[in-house]
């Protein structure tokens, strides 16, 4: 018998992308069942231009990309999709792909489907953001023993465990939060790379400001010390185990370099 497609709803925050986000939303799937642009904030016309685009709009006067976040959820609680995407407004997310992820989510019975990004050339990923990644990622496969590649914008997720998740980040570490929050509740995850597209117009607001690099890496750093001592006693005795494996495995190979 053939199964009923689940109901995806797009939530793409947006501050002041008017000059990308049409071109954005022509690329969005034919698997989305609902796109929902949260107006977070913008003085230029990004709220027209989504409506214009057959996207549904809130706005959201409180700055931060969590907050944009947490406004799509909630309005999206009175009808909740099955699943729900996320994906930024400025293009360089390779939008197409969602229908990957929603079948890849599908066929593999996943929870949480992260698209980690491959840029396309250097402009695609700055030196900071490069940096950052490996930083935050590093971290969390110490205390938490994830392999996370990437804290890439685009990912799709159940509602269910979205629910489950609690998210409350209202910045730039609602990403690292999710992600965390996943190997903490035992999701199945998976990242898919996937290539990763310089921005269609404007200057990233993080990225290319020395105030946004500090203010975006500050706030990954506390989520990760806000969770991990949370979890302080499931870490300390991973940290434990991983060192009494360490100081084995040295003692084995030098008592077998001794008897050769």
């Amino acid at each position: 018998m053939p199964t009923t497609a689940p109901r995806i709803a797009l939530i793409i925050p947006a501050h002041n992308e008017a000059e990308s986000l049409p071109t954005v939303l022509r690329r969005v799937p034919s698997c989305i069942s609902q796109v929902l642009v949260v107006d977070n904030g913008s003085t230029d016309d990004t709220g027209v231009l989504a409506r214009a685009g057959g996207a549904r709009v809130v706005r959201e006067e409180r700055l931060g990309y969590g907050s944009a976040c947490l406004a799509g959820i909630a309005a999206l609680q009175g009808e909740p999709p099955e699943l729900v995407a996320f994906a930024d407004a400025d293009g360089s997310d390779n939008h197409p792909q969602l229908q990957l992820l929603a079948q890849t989510l599908a066929e593999e019975n996943l929870d949480l489907v992260l698209a980690q990004r491959v840029p396309k050339n250097r402009a695609a990923l700055s030196l900071q953001q490069r940096f950052g990644n490996g930083l935050a990622t590093w971290f969390i496969s110490l205390l938490w023993g994830g392999n996370y590649q990437d804290l890439g914008p685009m990912r799709l997720i159940r509602w269910s465990a979205l629910q489950d998740l609690q998210m409350r980040d209202a910045g730039y570490g609602w990403t690292i939060e999710m992600q965390i929050k996943a190997l903490q509740q035992g999701l199945r995850v998976r990242e898919i790379p996937l290539l990763y597209l310089p921005r269609l117009a404007g200057q990233s607001k993080i990225s290319r400001t020395l105030r946004g690099v500090v203010r975006a890496g500050s706030t990954i750093l506390w989520i990760v010390a806000r969770e991990a001592w949370h979890d302080r006693r499931q870490i300390g005795w991973r940290l434990y185990r991983r060192s009494r494996a360490a100081i084995s495995a040295s003692i084995n190979a030098m008592a077998g370099a001794l008897k050769m």
